[in-house]
């Protein structure tokens, strides 16, 4: 090696899981939200700081480390879904907010067609919508035909979009959808 000494790292052992584990899990939520769901996992190894043998060690499959950096998201809609009075619409606009963010978040949702964990996440999301589209149909502010698999497939067609237009147009891209998509799933 000529001119400049490498620096190693300090390996802490041990005492570093919690930290690393909570470094990829960040680094994941960045680099899904950039890239997609099918971003190189040696990115977000990278981007965390450690190297790609701790992700494996904590998250074995790409699955696992975007489920963890999701968890996030779908507890967050959860939540809001909970809430006495919510709307279909203000329900929406969150999950639309967090496909801006992040283009992964509901690839994850859909990519999984073989995979239980995926599609854990998927019922989770079907029950966060089921109460407030019960609500929206009572109130005639949708079609009383509209079911939960209209609004997943309406929340899926727009996630589409937003994952592939840049950065900088995501949010009119998604008004754009909804815009048009509001035209049939209104009575």
């Amino acid at each position: 090696m000529t001119g400049a000494r490498r620096e190693r790292r300090e390996n802490r052992g041990p005492s570093a899981a919690p930290a690393n584990r909570r470094a990829l899990i960040a680094a994941a939520r960045e680099v899904f939200g950039e890239q997609g769901f099918d971003a190189p996992l040696s990115a977000v190894a990278k981007r965390a700081g450690v190297g790609q043998g701790s992700l494996y060690r904590h998250f074995p499959d790409r699955v696992s480390l975007a489920l963890a950096a999701f968890d996030d998201n779908m507890g967050e809609i959860e939540e809001l879904a909970a809430r006495p009075g919510v709307t279909l619409q203000a329900l929406l606009a969150r999950i639309t907010e967090q496909t801006i963010e992040s283009v992964a978040f509901v690839d994850i949702v859909y990519a999984g067609a073989d995979d239980p964990r995926l599609d854990a996440v998927t019922a989770r999301l079907r029950v966060a919508l089921a109460e407030p589209l019960r609500a929206a149909r009572k109130a005639g502010t949708v079609r009383r035909s509209l079911r939960t698999s209209d609004v997943e497939l309406a929340i899926g067609m727009m996630a589409s979009l937003v994952a592939k237009s840049p950065p900088a147009d995501r949010e009119r891209t998604a008004k754009a959808c909804w815009s048009l998509l509001d035209r049939v799933l209104r009575p």
